[in-house]
């Protein structure tokens, strides 16, 4: 039973979710702030939120458009960015810079945005409230009541059926894609990009279970941070691949190696080192020990590498 105040605290903050300052569009009021409110409180249902420190997340962006694309009929845009600077202006959220930088000023890009922000945060009183579950669905019912009665019985279907936008983009960059839940959304938006590509930096070392595919180097900390990173193999920016099987995970020397053309990978998924390079064989951490070595490959050969990848890295980036 919810104690008296936070009863009076739920009632204020209902007061406050249906009465949203939303601007003015040529299709009417912006939706963008009920979405992304009910963006977050589906992320603290999920468990991707776990505490009062919101940052932007590739999940956090991708829920956020696929409400929209479930909610909105109109054709606004979905500009995640919008919402997560103005809704500062309700009083309850708020913004905290990296070092060196201001947010007092909205910031369209969302990599930019993310470049600059440290994390973001709920006034205390409220998030409270939405890791109550009893008062989190009570906003959440509100949220979508006043604001879109008439797509919250589509959109409870969908995720009743557990159906999921990141799912399936995770499908398709480990080339798994379930045909199951087509949901269309731009791929030249800069904020799906921003989604894929942040997938896909969590993805890859996934499939190698956090091991360097070259140095089998697997260190993790004890809240879960890796040291193996994901490398491209053809850059994204010549591909517009980014599949795990246009990956491959790597301690961040080899990365910048691998980047720089000093070591490759031969047909034989074996690893190659640059006949040109200068290098110190009395070291432990000389790139020649590898030379010839197999590379260690991921869980299942729908995530291996393709071997046109290398052959193009070979031919277009390696010293030979």
């Amino acid at each position: 039973m919810a104690s008296a105040i936070d009863t009076a605290r739920l009632s204020l903050y209902a007061r406050k979710f249906i009465t949203l300052k939303q601007g003015g569009t040529k299709y009417g009021k912006a939706p963008h702030k009920p979405i992304f409110l009910l963006t977050l409180i589906e992320l603290i249902e999920q468990q991707l939120i776990t505490a009062n420190r919101v940052v932007i997340s590739p999940e956090l962006v991708a829920t956020f458009k696929e409400n929209f694309a479930l909610l909105v009929n109109a054709p606004n845009k979905d500009d995640f960015t919008q919402p997560f600077f103005y809704l500062k202006n309700e009083g309850f959220w708020f913004l905290k810079p990296n070092p060196g930088f201001l947010l007092d000023t909205y910031i369209r890009s969302v990599q930019t945005l993310s470049d600059r922000l440290d994390y973001a945060f709920f006034a205390d009183d409220l998030y409270a409230l939405l890791i109550d579950a009893s008062a989190r669905l009570q906003l959440k019912t509100l949220l979508l009541d006043t604001y879109f009665s008439a797509t919250k019985a589509a959109y409870e279907q969908v995720k009743n059926a557990g159906r999921s936008y990141v799912q399936e983009v995770e499908n398709y960059l480990l080339n798994e894609r379930d045909m199951r839940y087509e949901l269309t959304l731009p791929v030249a938006d800069e904020e799906t990009r921003f989604v894929r590509g942040g997938l896909f930096k969590k993805l890859v070392p996934k499939v190698y279970d956090f091991t360097c595919a070259i140095s089998g180097m697997k260190v993790i900390s004890s809240d879960g941070l890796s040291l193996v990173e994901a490398c491209h193999i053809v850059p994204i920016s010549v591909s517009g691949d980014d599949r795990v099987t246009n990956g491959i995970a790597l301690c961040p020397n080899l990365h910048t190696a691998f980047d720089k053309g000093m070591i490759g990978v031969d047909e034989r998924l074996r690893v190659v080192v640059s006949p040109s390079l200068a290098d110190n064989m009395a070291s432990s951490y000389n790139l020649k020990q590898f030379h010839g070595q197999p590379l260690r490959l991921p869980f299942g050969e729908v995530h291996y590498p393709e071997k046109e990848h290398f052959r193009w890295h070979l031919r277009e980036r390696f010293r030979g």
